[in-house]
């Protein structure tokens, strides 16, 4: 598995649980908006960031120089396992998050040595592999879900710049929707990509989640696109709005 990051505790993330949350490498997506840019193509962005300690590397680890500049800081799996039993009883669950995990072939073997520790799971992903949600599910790897809807379909391949199998996205929703795990979804609301016009698109996708979260954008940060940084995000307002219409498809609709 290709790690990139660690955040070492978490009382956010996790819904109800105290977590670790784990970063891995690459995603087939580049949102403009998206500010883990180290993640999506470290070598593009590594060695110039302003956030780049929001996802220290364990401190166990060891990595040489020659490591380190090749791959910017990738932690050592052996470290991060050697982490997580040390916190068995101050830590709940794991958050595992990228990047895009379900990119990994290795993801379903990664999260059975986590659960070997007695873990809860919880797995952020973009939808764009379905197979490997069925996978997950059907072993019973992941305790929690948490999907992004980034657009509806009309949009979508414009605000993730990159090309998208909307059906994938339709079934990955659908997958989750089914499984009967506790679940969310969320949409980050980034002005001249996304308006208010586009949530009732997008409810109807989602139609009958348990959670869905509109997420305001943050331009004070490094992002993949640099032209989107210091760009304004929606008010509280209208984020309230926005809200009002999303409840409309989700037991619960909130903005974050």
């Amino acid at each position: 598995m290709l790690i990139g990051g660690l955040q070492k505790f978490s009382l956010l993330d996790y819904p109800g649980r105290i977590a670790a949350i784990i970063f891995t490498k690459g995603c087939n997506f580049r949102c403009h908006f998206c500010y883990n840019p180290m993640l999506v193509w470290p070598e593009k962005k590594a060695g110039r960031l302003k956030n780049i300690s929001s996802i220290s590397p364990v401190k166990s680890v060891s990595v040489s120089n020659e490591a380190s500049q090749k791959d910017h800081a990738l932690i050592r799996e052996d470290g991060l396992f050697d982490f997580l039993t040390k916190r068995r009883n101050k830590l709940e669950g794991v958050v595992i998050t990228g990047g895009e995990p379900t990119l990994h072939k290795d993801l379903p073997g990664f999260i059975k040595k986590i659960k070997k520790l007695g873990y809860l799971v919880k797995l952020d992903t973009n939808g764009t592999k379905p197979e490997m949600l069925e996978k997950l599910i059907k072993e019973k790897l992941v305790d929690y879900l948490a999907m992004d809807i980034k657009a509806p379909e009309d949009k979508y391949q414009k605000v993730v710049n990159a090309r998208v199998d909307f059906k994938k996205i339709e079934k990955s929703v659908r997958i989750i929707r089914e499984s009967g795990l506790p679940h969310e979804f969320r949409t980050t609301m980034v002005p001249g990509l996304l308006g208010k016009e586009d949530i009732e698109k997008i409810g109807r996708l989602i139609k009958g989640a348990d959670n869905w979260f509109l997420q305001k954008f943050k331009g004070g940060t490094d992002l993949v696109d640099e032209s989107f940084q210091g760009l304004s995000p929606f008010k509280d307002k209208e984020m309230g709005e926005m809200v009002k219409t999303g409840r409309k498809y989700a037991e619960r609709c909130e903005a974050r």
